[in-house]
């Protein structure tokens, strides 16, 4: 294990953002982190990197000069050029000379920026500019990856090109741990590890996750419980405990599981 996070709690004044949450973070592998708004995934990273420091629980991390971050933000300065921003967090790390420029021209052409090469960061589009983050972040071979929402607000076929790169970083030996709010994403992950509200409702890979899921998934126009359902498409989903007592039944994907565990917490937590 490169990394991981063993009963990590953090709290913000009375807001509590994670709640004895462990992960580990394995050399080799992509660990996605899913759930919602506020379910405490930037949170978690942020306690990899440094920047959040837990209230209880341990965090194991490599030193920060092995450890590569892309952050929600735009993660590249905006007044330099694709190659400038390379050359300058390359500098940061050490790197130089030709073992710099024979990295930065791999990654220019494995983000798909080579036509780009050239033009200021605040001239690329979204997708551009979220590849080049994460180029900058995985620059320096790092033990440990963590990028956050990579491909939040990028178009298709940028998506493909950024899970090439972070696949191939895998490929390469880094621990890889990212958020993601892309189920179809998540699923490609080695492991899912999904968060809701600060806790973790269900982890391991996405095989274990269908193995471990109780109940039913139904489809319909008009749900019997509207409490328990919610929108695909033009139908209707909803979760039953047990046997359903209407609707056709589905196969539920992941995007079902995510959602029945996030309304079982929730009424859990409104029982209690």
């Amino acid at each position: 294990m490169i990394a991981g996070a063993d009963g990590v709690s953090v709290r913000f004044g009375n807001r509590t953002a994670l709640d004895d949450v462990s992960v580990h973070v394995p050399a080799g592998r992509v660990v996605a982190l899913v759930g919602g708004d506020g379910a405490g995934k930037s949170t978690l990273l942020r306690t990899f990197v440094g920047a959040v420091t837990p209230d209880s629980g341990v965090v194991h991390a490599p030193v920060k000069d092995e450890v590569g971050f892309l952050s929600a933000g735009p993660g590249s300065w905006a007044a330099l050029t694709v190659r400038q921003n390379l050359d300058f967090v390359g500098g940061i790390y050490g790197l130089g000379g030709g073992e710099l420029t024979r990295r930065r021209e791999e990654l220019i052409d494995r983000a798909g920026l080579r036509i780009a090469a050239d033009r200021v960061a605040s001239a690329l589009s979204g997708g551009m500019r979220r590849k080049l983050g994460a180029a900058m972040a995985m620059l320096h071979h790092p033990q440990l990856l963590i990028l956050d929402e990579p491909s939040t607000g990028v178009d298709p076929v940028s998506r493909i090109d950024l899970w090439r790169m972070i696949s191939e970083s895998a490929a390469e030996g880094a621990a890889v741990l990212m958020s993601t709010t892309y189920l179809d994403e998540a699923e490609r992950a080695g492991e899912l590890v999904v968060l809701d509200a600060g806790r973790i409702l269900t982890q391991g890979s996405y095989d274990d996750v269908r193995a471990e899921f109780t109940g039913a998934i139904t489809r319909s126009e008009v749900p019997v419980r509207p409490d328990w359902s919610w929108r695909r498409g033009r139908e209707r989903h909803e979760y039953w405990p047990g046997l359903p007592e209407g609707g056709t039944p589905v196969e539920p994907d992941l995007e079902d599981i995510v959602i029945s565990l996030s309304l079982i917490r929730r009424n859990e937590v409104r029982a209690s």
